[in-house]
């Protein structure tokens, strides 16, 4: 176990970068994500989902042993700094529980730490089945960590999916499903014990799974929102209130049930450089098997009135792409809908990504927001063979490049000469200018 520890310990010393849509992390599953802004970066904080090992008798059920913490600047290229925690390095913690489920991580205004709050499963005690779950804090200097683990979890508090709200004034609150308030004393260590400093949040629907709540302010109103199953995949709810103990009031769905019949989802709301975005997953990683999920990012909007407006989940996610990286087309902002579909690159590895498939003439994929420093001379594309036809590139429904595709096995990509293409940053379309079949992995343009 010492060398596992150790073996941990050295991962999480480096940094990877991971180049995104959505799903924003594409090397591993990542659920429940929880965002924090810091200066000109975001930090995500999710749980780890993972396949389960012979020793976890659960093959059914979620598997987590550890947590990451992530960071961008830009939205788009992000980097993984490495494991925070895992269930062996916490006394308290089960060893073999494999439930370290959605954390949260605020930085505390008293000190200028931060603290990642984490639940898991307890060892049991003398005379107990089962040690149940408790939440623990993980203190550190940075965002990115290192973080050390406090010995014991939180007095008097149990359950799963923290999350943390500090207020205007500072005060900093534990928010748990329930939903329960509860104010935080200045160490964020342990909770206020005076009745007065706790409230329960009753207006909430009273059939289905009200879980995983999440807490924040807008304009002086609190917004408490919450994963809900309604009927049976949960949808993302809120509720409004001029006060935090409140009274609220329920205010509707804003995010409706994934297509894909993913049983949970779990989400955080920040608002950055002037756009606020909503965090969530889903399982796109995992299509036959909801318990491996994977975190996702899209632009999230308000009604004049305050009111939250419903959020469509995209492929395209958030974030302006650099058009000398791998654009990813299978990401697309909209698809024509005839002659064209999206694949799985490998069937037996999801991870691979996706493959925007062409086959009629006039099929079309965009992908907006692509950033040109300068104005590019050639365009390159990644090919998946069996391949042959000819693809139109288009800024901003301009051709700029006809990419010929030879009817070769052995063609992998395929260049052409770039022109009339603008710098800044521009709308891609590409086009199916002839009959055939050109599936087509990724683009890029020097």
């Amino acid at each position: 176990m010492k060398a596992r520890i150790l073996t941990l310990a050295v991962v999480a010393l480096i940094s990877s970068t991971l180049w995104a849509q959505n799903p924003i992390i594409r090397d591993q599953f990542t659920a429940d994500p929880s965002a924090l802004v810091v200066g000109d970066r975001v930090y995500v904080f999710p749980s780890h989902d993972i396949k389960a090992p012979a020793e976890y008798a659960r093959k059914d059920w979620f598997c987590m042993a550890d947590y990451h913490v992530f960071s961008s600047d830009n939205l788009t290229d992000w980097t993984d700094h490495g494991m925070i925690v895992d269930q062996w390095s916490v006394p308290w913690v089960n060893e073999a529980g494999y439930s370290m489920w959605a954390p949260d991580c605020k930085q505390n205004p008293n000190n200028g730490k931060y603290y990642f709050f984490f639940p898991a499963g307890a060892k049991t005690q003398p005379g107990q089945r089962f040690g149940g779950n408790r939440v623990g804090v993980c203190i550190s200097d940075y965002p990115e960590g290192p973080y050390k683990p406090e010995a014991t979890p939180l007095e008097g508090v149990g359950g799963i999916d923290p999350c943390i709200f500090v207020d205007d004034d500072g005060q900093g609150y534990l928010v748990m499903p329930g939903i329960t308030i509860t104010k935080l004393n200045d160490d964020w260590l342990s909770i206020s014990t005076d009745p007065a400093d706790r409230h329960r949040v009753e207006e909430v629907p009273t059939r289905g799974l009200v879980e995983g709540p999440y807490l924040f302010k807008r304009n002086g109103k609190y917004y408490m929102t919450f994963p809900w199953a309604r009927e049976v995949e949960e949808v993302l709810a809120y509720c409004m209130a001029d006060n935090i103990f409140g009274p609220y009031k329920f205010m509707g769905v804003f995010f409706e049930e994934h297509e894909s019949k993913c049983w949970t989802n779990h989400h955080s709301i920040i608002d950055f450089k002037g756009q606020t975005y909503l965090f969530y997953h889903n399982n796109m990683y995992s299509p036959d098997f909801d318990k491996n999920r994977a975190a996702c990012a899209d632009s999230l909007f308000f009604e004049p009135d305050g009111t939250i407006r419903m959020v469509k989940p995209t492929l395209r996610g958030i974030g302006v792409t650099d058009s000398k990286s791998k654009i990813q087309l299978d990401r697309y902002t909209a698809l024509s809908g005839i002659g064209d579909s999206i694949a799985y690159l490998e069937p037996s590895n999801y991870f691979a990504g996706w493959k925007t498939v062409f086959y009629e003439k006039g099929a079309w994929a965009k992908y907006n927001t692509v950033n040109f420093a300068k104005a590019p001379k050639k365009v390159t594309v990644k090919i998946v063979p069996p391949s042959a036809g000819t693809l139109e590139i288009l800024q901003n429904d301009n051709v700029i490049a006809t990419v010929d595709v030879p009817a070769d096995r052995q063609v992998i990509t395929a260049s052409a000469k770039v022109s009339g293409a603008k710098k800044g940053i521009h709308h891609l379309k590409v086009r199916m200018a002839t009959e055939g079949l050109i599936q087509v992995d990724w683009l890029t343009f020097e």
